[in-house]
């Protein structure tokens, strides 16, 4: 049970988590086109609930994907595939950090220090902004796949054709 419990958790941790970076890729191509004023005002408020929601999502289901790895270590191929996933998740966090989190450290900074600043900041950055989200749903994507492929190695088959 304890095993289920922890798949069930993961997955769904792993989805949400997914749903934030999918969110992002899905609203690149229209707000690439924004000029600097909306775009700077879209970016500095509609994403607030992103980043504490978000990391909840994301850090569950790092943390959440190394226990269900642990559970799962004598379990061969679902092994393989669990830490696959799970290292894939922590990749994915590592480049928000790595490329998205400065970005929005900078921004926050010149709200407070030279609002008038920002969108031409948000403009110069923008592009390390975008496509570092579009990265990391990508590796994202990869690890959630990779999770439920661990579940999916240890479903009994059956011969029956749908």
């Amino acid at each position: 049970m304890l095993l289920k419990a922890f798949r069930f958790i993961t997955l769904v941790l792993a989805a949400l988590s997914l749903t934030m970076e999918s969110a992002h890729v899905l609203e690149m191509p229209q707000k690439m086109t924004y000029d600097p004023q909306f775009y700077a005002a879209v970016n500095s408020t509609l994403y607030r609930y992103f980043a504490i929601i978000g990391a909840i999502y994301q850090i569950g289901a790092i943390i959440a994907a190394d226990v269900l790895a642990y559970l799962v270590r004598k379990r061969r191929p679902s092994f393989q595939w669990t830490i696959t996933g799970a290292l894939l998740l922590l990749v994915a966090f590592g480049i928000w950090l790595w490329v998205v989190e400065p970005v929005n450290v900078q921004i926050s900074d010149a709200i407070v220090m030279a609002p008038e600043s920002v969108p031409a900041l948000w403009t110069e950055m923008r592009d390390r902004w975008e496509y570092g989200h579009m990265g990391g749903f990508i590796v994202q994507l990869l690890g959630f796949a990779a999770l439920t492929i661990s579940v999916l190695v240890e479903t009994p088959g059956d011969n029956r054709d749908y």
